[in-house]
Formats: structure tokens, C-alpha cells, sequence
């Protein structure tokens, strides 16, 4: 190339600065589309020198390759997708960064789809979803991560899944499990610890496993230390802020009142701390309250709540690197093993 050529080159280069097309790429490295999208795609088919050419024009020019136009191009998708059905936002903003930080730098993109697993419809509108994004592969979210009929779905239409869950569902290489069982037997345990013994316990909806792992631990962890639960004392909530309100004036009409109320989410934990304030209860000097999740809700509520810690983000990086794994290369996700993170919620009863 001359000089000519070249101060040509560049003048063209800054004049698409912050856009252009692979096209454009082409025109300005004096090769074929061809061997622009060998380079982006990582190819071995490309000689060095024009290699380093092109990718120093990408990165002047500031062209970013459109992942659904490199899924068409090459048969497959740069979309994970995310399904889920949860009625706690905090949970998803925290699952969703995670995927992203696993997904960072590989070239693929996050796109979401929730749904209502109640609906009878829901997985004709996932299979709807994934054939149109042409998925590379999902990270299913608990509820829809128990949906064996889901599951099942995937695999006809031939896309990978990573799921999350309470307890083991699957191979190891496709799911991670949460062991939700281990912190309630933990805050048991705290609890009786400090001498409570007339306890309230504000569920999630029976038709998640996660309620009922944590339920279960629970129950069966005070069974062992003496105390058993009446069944005024279980309330169900919906893992809502309002769900948590309500089932807290349930709880606290209660004569005598509990001395402590576990929830099993941060969301319902919230919940109490209204309901407790407006009956002009303090806490923990009147009641104690333990949450589940360790959202970044809990540390900001005052007193700050204890509350069973899952490292939600980490959870969807681990999804998206299964995701990303040769079939070869797949490995089981690390033991998650939730704990108890004690704060400012919880004393002894009066």
C-alpha cells in the first residue's frame, strides 16, 4: 500500500470513527468480508500480519459485530438466554449480573424472557422464545429451573440449559444446586441458641422447592432441639415485601406473640419490619427476624437483618460458564453452601 493509500485509509478510518460496517472493515484492510469475519470469529485461517491490520481498524473505527448477524453467518447464536419465573426482583437484578460478568468478554449477549409458570401455555411461549432468539443455551432460574416438562423441551429442540435449584435435578455439568436445606437448619440452630422457642416462620409459595427445602430444614432442625411449630406459627407468603406485611399481622396477633419470625426471603424480612414498626414493636428488643438470601437489602435495613447468605451472583456466573464450556471441558459448578450471616436483628427474648 502506498502512502497515498494509506493517509486515504486513515482519513476514511476517522471519518467512521464510532461506527461502521464489516463491510467498511473490508474496504479499508483491502481484503474480503470473508477474511474480516475469520478474524472477529477468531479463526486460525488468517495470516498475522493481517490479522493484527484488521483488528487495529476495528478497534479505530469502533465496530462491534451484531451477535444475531454472527448467529446467521455461522449457524449458531451468540444469545444465552434467561428464564425465569420469580416474583423477587432483587434475586433476578443479582442473577442477571452475574451471567453478565460470566459472559464478559466472550463475544455473547444476555437476553431475558420472563414468564408465568402457572400459565398452561408458558413453555410453548419458551420454545416460541428460544427458536426465535436461536439460542445458544438458557440458564433456567428457579421456579421454571424445576420444571422437568421444560427441561425436557430443550432437549427436543436441541438447546443446552444450565439449571439452578434447591437440590440436584440433573448431571452435574448441567446444574447447580443451592443446598437451601443447610441455612435453615443454621438459623434453627441460632435460634434456639439464643432461647427462642415460640417461633413464626413465613414460607414462600408451597410450589417452589425452594419453600419447601428451607420449611423442611427448618422445622425438622427445631424438632430435633424440642420445639414444634403449631400450625398458627406457619404462615404462607409469596416472597413479597406485601406478602411478608401481611403474614407478619397474622403472626403477631398471636397470644403470646413469637419472640422470632424467620422468612424465607429478604423481600418478606422487609415485610416484618413494616408490620413489627407499626404495631410499635422493636427489633430485636421485642422480636428477633431472620431473612433468607443476604439480598443488599438486608445490610441496609435498620437494625440490619441476619439473614442466610447464596451467592446469587456467582450462581449465574457459574450458569454462563457451563453455558460457554466445550461438551468436553464441562465441569460440575462449585458445592454451594449457604450460611448464616449474623447482624443486628436477633437477641435473646425477654
Amino acid at each position: 500500500m502506498t502512502r497515498r493509500s494509506r493517509d486515504a485509509s486513515n482519513d476514511t478510518a476517522a471519518t467512521l470513527s464510532g461506527g461502521g460496517t464489516i463491510n467498511d472493515i473490508a474496504r479499508l484492510a483491502g481484503v474480503s468480508k470473508k477474511t474480516v469475519s475469520r478474524v472477529i470469529n477468531r479463526s486460525p485461517l488468517v495470516q498475522q500480519d493481517t490479522r493484527e491490520k484488521i483488528e487495529a481498524l476495528i478497534r479505530e473505527v469502533g465496530y462491534v459485530p451484531d451477535p444475531m448477524a454472527r448467529g446467521l453467518a455461522f449457524r449458531k447464536s451468540f444469545l444465552i438466554g434467561m428464564v425465569y419465573d420469580n416474583p423477587n426482583a432483587q434475586y433476578i437484578v443479582n442473577m442477571q449480573e452475574g451471567a453478565l460478568a460470566g459472559l464478559r468478554g466472550s463475544g455473547f449477549e444476555l437476553v431475558v424472557h420472563p414468564c408465568d409458570s402457572k400459565s398452561e401455555d408458558y413453555i410453548a411461549g419458551v420454545r416460541h422464545f428460544v427458536v426465535q432468539q436461536r439460542l445458544y443455551g438458557v440458564i433456567l432460574v428457579p421456579r421454571v429451573s424445576e420444571d422437568s416438562a421444560l427441561v425436557e423441551m430443550l432437549n427436543q429442540v436441541g438447546c443446552r440449559y444450565a439449571r439452578i435449584a434447591a437440590v440436584s435435578l440433573d448431571e452435574p455439568a448441567r446444574m447447580i444446586a443451592t443446598n437451601d436445606r443447610l441455612g435453615a437448619v443454621e438459623v434453627a440452630n441460632y435460634l434456639e441458641s439464643l432461647g427462642h422457642r415460640n417461633i413464626g416462620l413465613i414460607t414462600g409459595p408451597q410450589r417452589y422447592l425452594s419453600t419447601r427445602e428451607r420449611s423442611t430444614g427448618f422445622l425438622q432442625a427445631l424438632s430435633k432441639r424440642g420445639i414444634e411449630l403449631p400450625a398458627t406459627h406457619i404462615v404462607e407468603g409469596g416472597y413479597t415485601f406485601e406478602s411478608g406485611v401481611a403474614c407478619a399481622e397474622r403472626l403477631l396477633a398471636l397470644e403470646p406473640r413469637p419472640t422470632a419470625i424467620f422468612t424465607l426471603n429478604d423481600e418478606m424480612a422487609a415485610g416484618v419490619y413494616k408490620t413489627a414498626f407499626k404495631m410499635g414493636l422493636s427489633i430485636p428488643d421485642h422480636l428477633s427476624v431472620v431473612g433468607f438470601d443476604d439480598s443488599p437489602m438486608a445490610s441496609r435495613l435498620w437494625p440490619s437483618l441476619s439473614s442466610v447468605r447464596l451467592p446469587i451472583r456467582d450462581m449465574g456466573a457459574f450458569a454462563a460458564a457451563m453455558l460457554l464450556a466445550n461438551e468436553g471441558d464441562a465441569r460440575a459448578a462449585p458445592l454451594i453452601a449457604p450460611h448464616l450471616v449474623v447482624r443486628e436483628s436477633c437477641q435473646s427474648p425477654r
